[in-house]
């Protein structure tokens, strides 16, 4: 399944992604936000049945979606730094023997479609392309050999990163979280319909139209299984909990001369068999003054 979070009529809801169109599940009684749903008995099953029961009714069009993040409500957002050897060097680090582990905040998330913004301080917003992992069932401890049985299914993310103030300090904290720099979307994809734990899936990203990474998910030095297990010795995982993957080489900040996103720029990541997840840039402020 691809499971959409949108907006109908000012009211947050579920859909189901068939082709071009939408079968909002909401409307036969599911929660209408999927770290809610993943939470109730039966999580994906039941929003697999209640599609089954949608079918009949209404659909929409997916062009014509208000898309919301996939799951808004997650309980923590984890991510790896450095999780591809060409990335780590080529920001002159070594491959890490232990994931590099940071926090995002719901905050600095922004849906499919909306835009990702530049702040205020700083020109140097840089983007990176990432396989944004669901967890479907918490558990503490979780051995490596069952971990992918904790995973709900997969997502793109956009884990834009402010590179000044990432580097103000040893901790990357600040740098990676800016109001509305993550791109998050578009949808969630069922972890049945991709290979275990999403390995072997190519995945780029394009600035306006231009590719500037092109890699793949074999490539991630801590596959998905080894970082639950990691993670789970320290934490007890939720159901909603969203773990970004980290990005491969080909980023903004190394390349002669530097390559940021500005406003006007479009930034899309695509990895194969999730889809395409696009934002637009704008200027901190332009969004208020275009709603005004």
């Amino acid at each position: 399944m691809r499971i959409v979070a949108f907006r109908p009529g000012g009211n947050h809801a579920l859909g189901v992604v068939e082709g071009d169109q939408v079968v909002n599940i909401s409307a036969t009684g599911q929660p209408a936000e999927l770290g809610m749903a993943l939470r109730q008995q039966g999580g994906l099953s039941a929003l697999a049945e209640a599609s089954g029961e949608a079918t009949m009714g209404k659909r929409l069009s997916l062009a014509s979606l208000d898309f919301q993040l996939p799951v808004s409500t997650p309980p923590k957002i984890v991510c790896l730094g450095l999780n591809y050897a060409d990335h780590a060097a080529e920001g002159n680090h070594p491959p890490p023997t232990y994931p590099a582990f940071f926090m995002r905040s719901v905050m600095s998330l922004t849906p499919h479609g909306a835009p990702i913004v530049r702040p205020q301080c700083s020109e140097k917003l840089d983007y990176e392309a990432e396989l944004m992992v669901v967890i479907g069932r918490g558990g503490r401890h979780i051995p490596k050999e069952r971990a992918l049985e904790h995973v709900a299914g997969y997502s793109c993310f956009n884990d834009g990163s402010v590179r000044d103030y990432q580097r103000k300090s040893t901790q990357w904290t600040v740098g990676k979280n800016f109001d509305a720099t993550g791109g998050f979307g578009p949808w969630l994809v069922t972890a049945d319909e991709l290979p275990p734990g999403a390995k072997g899936l190519r995945i780029q990203s394009r600035l306006n139209g231009t590719v500037m990474q092109d890699s793949n998910t074999d490539r991630m030095i801590f596959d998905v299984a080894t970082t639950i297990a990691i993670l789970s010795e320290a934490m007890t995982l939720e159901p909603g909990d969203l773990v970004a993957m980290g990005t491969p080489s080909g980023v903004g900040y190394p390349r002669n001369p530097p390559v940021f996103m500005k406003p006007g720029d479009v930034i899309e990541i695509e990895i194969e068999g999730i889809g395409t997840l696009r934002n637009p840039i704008v200027a901190e402020g332009a969004q208020q003054r275009a709603a005004a």
